[in-house]
């Protein structure tokens, strides 16, 4: 058994939250083990619930697109949230859910050494960018551990507001590019607070 198809069947089993008790599904992942790039979206919403895989509804086909842009499939990339379970009425994920399911993301962190991470929404910027405005650094990178992190809108936004669409379809058009420059990217500062940026 594949080190995912084991960490699944945790996932599967967690019943830290109170959410827990009202999921259809749990909504670990998917994706390739060996992914290159792993994006990492808010919640499961009410399609991703119902299926047990992330990324299956409107902002979903919107995400495919987007990865269609820059030749890739879904498969061959790998998609996760920041917590596994949705919450009632589509509400944003809680301070302690976000906490409680920290561990699994870095497991899956762990488990599939991405070359990139790509956060997809405030929530899961705040993880890797805390105090920086999804306004003002998404399509930007930063290097830290050999891990190249980069901030974009959530494709729900552009689903919601047509004006972030272009920002959005932009900044997916980076990632080859940052992929390929990985190793001449600087490393980031140590600091957690004077986190260097840069463009492309």
């Amino acid at each position: 058994m594949s080190a995912l198809t084991e960490f699944y069947e945790e996932v599967a089993l967690c019943q830290q939250c109170e959410i827990a008790k009202y999921r259809t599904k749990v909504v670990p992942g998917e994706g390739a083990e060996d992914a290159d790039i792993l994006f990492i979206g808010e919640a499961p919403g009410w399609h991703e619930d119902q299926q047990g895989r992330p990324f299956v509804g409107p902002a979903g086909q919107y995400l495919d697109r987007l990865l269609a842009s820059i030749n890739l499939k879904r498969e061959q990339v790998y998609i996760a949230n920041v917590i596994k379970c949705r919450p009632q009425g589509n509400r944003d994920p809680l301070p302690i859910e976000i906490h409680n399911c920290r561990k699994w993301l870095d497991r899956q962190i762990e488990l599939i050494r991405p070359k990139m991470i790509v956060t997809l929404g405030r929530y899961s910027m705040a993880m890797f960018f805390p105090n920086k405005s999804i306004s003002k650094i998404h399509g930007t990178a930063q290097k830290r551990d050999n891990v190249i992190y980069y901030a974009m809108y959530h494709p729900a936004a552009a689903l919601h507001q047509q004006s972030l669409r272009q920002a959005i379809e932009a900044d997916m058009l980076k990632i080859p590019l940052l992929l390929a420059q990985a190793e001449s990217v600087a490393e980031a500062e140590r600091q957690p607070q004077q986190l260097s940026m840069f463009e492309v």
